[in-house]
């Protein structure tokens, strides 16, 4: 998957075809190293809109059919500011 952070209020994004998302449910998953590699300089290409900074490419895994990251990095960013359960991705989640 493909990530970066909206300059505005820096927000996670996750690129969704020629845009971007909020939700890490909600984007593309690069099968390939070739499709990943050209979303990745298609987003690197947009950085001068000045519109979100810091794109870079992460693994997921499919699990049960839901596709979850590798790394534990990008299992907190997309979880949400840990700081604020009570606010954004994280609202009405059991925290444990």
């Amino acid at each position: 998957m493909l990530t970066a952070n909206r300059l505005r209020d820096g927000d996670v994004l996750y690129r969704k075809g020629s845009g971007w998302v909020a939700m890490l449910a909600d984007a593309d998953v690069y099968r390939d190293p070739a499709s990943a590699d050209a979303a990745l300089a298609a987003a690197t290409a947009e950085l001068t809109r000045n519109e979100f900074v810091a794109p870079y490419l992460f693994e997921v895994r499919d699990t049960s059919g839901k596709i979850v990251p590798v790394k534990e990095r990008e299992i907190i960013r997309a979880a949400g500011p840990t700081v604020h359960p009570h606010t954004g991705k994280q609202a009405g989640q059991i925290n444990a």
